[in-house]
């Protein structure tokens, strides 16, 4: 049977011309940006307004560029959302969702890296994606709960069960704990040890509900460990030269 050539909505200059599915994944989301936009709208639709304020560096032609391939390739679609709201919004497609484990793959591989900086911009949609890829099952073994948190205007709760933590965009009814504060400062706890207390204490966090479950909370998600800098590196492939 003979293959028939099928036309891209993907600019060819783009292209890598070659017919690995992997540079086929470059071809569409292999631009600086990209990954970050679709990042961004995991969690649910975004106005352009609330993307760029999201990504900190980019501009509004680069974020627009973005937009529209993305939209090309159909990963993403953008609406306008029925009155009163009447606005503008961009959505993943179904396909578009299914790129979730790309971003958790990248993001427990990119965690071993000594170059990683925490201290950097962090948004909601990248708290709330670590969590999904970070949670130790083993550590959350018999643990079911709800876990809100209220990140500046956004809301999110979190359903943890079976090891497993599902998050979506919505009020926080029904909420066992309820983290309050920016996406760093809660990154900090769970990933930087710094003591719930502390930062309650420096006005930066509010916890309200079951206490004891929000320090439970935060030690679910341990890092993994970093790889070995470039220079012990370079310094062990010597000693393996040496010794032959």
């Amino acid at each position: 049977m003979k293959s028939e050539k099928i036309t891209s909505t993907v600019a060819p200059h783009r292209w890598y011309a070659d017919a690995c599915a992997a540079a086929h994944a470059l071809d569409l989301v292999g631009e600086r940006w990209a990954l970050l936009v679709m990042r961004e709208l995991m969690f649910g639709p975004r106005r352009f307004s609330a993307l760029r304020a999201s990504l900190p560096g980019i501009s509004a032609n680069v974020l627009t560029q973005r937009l529209e391939g993305l939209e090309a390739a159909g990963i993403l679609l953008r609406r306008r959302l029925p009155p009163p709201g009447a606005v503008q919004v961009y959505e993943l497609t179904p396909w578009g969702l299914e790129s979730e484990p790309i971003f958790q793959a990248l993001g427990r591989w990119a965690a071993r890296s000594p170059a990683h900086d925490p201290t950097l911009p962090f948004s909601a949609a990248s708290l709330l994606l670590s969590l999904r890829t970070m949670l130790d099952a083993g550590r959350a073994a018999g643990l079911t709960a709800r876990i809100g948190f209220r990140l500046g205007a956004e809301r999110y709760l979190g359903v943890l069960a079976a090891g497993r933590i599902e998050i979506a965009a919505g009020p926080l009814d029904g909420a066992d704990v309820v983290f309050d504060g920016a996406p760093a400062v809660i990154a900090g706890a769970i990933y930087g040890g710094q003591p719930l207390a502390a930062l309650e204490a420096a006005g930066v966090l509010r916890l309200t509900g079951d206490r004891a479950l929000a320090g439970r909370f935060v030690t679910l998600f341990p890092l993994p460990e970093k790889a070995p800098p470039a220079s012990l590196r370079a310094a062990q492939s010597t000693a393996s030269r040496d010794s032959t």
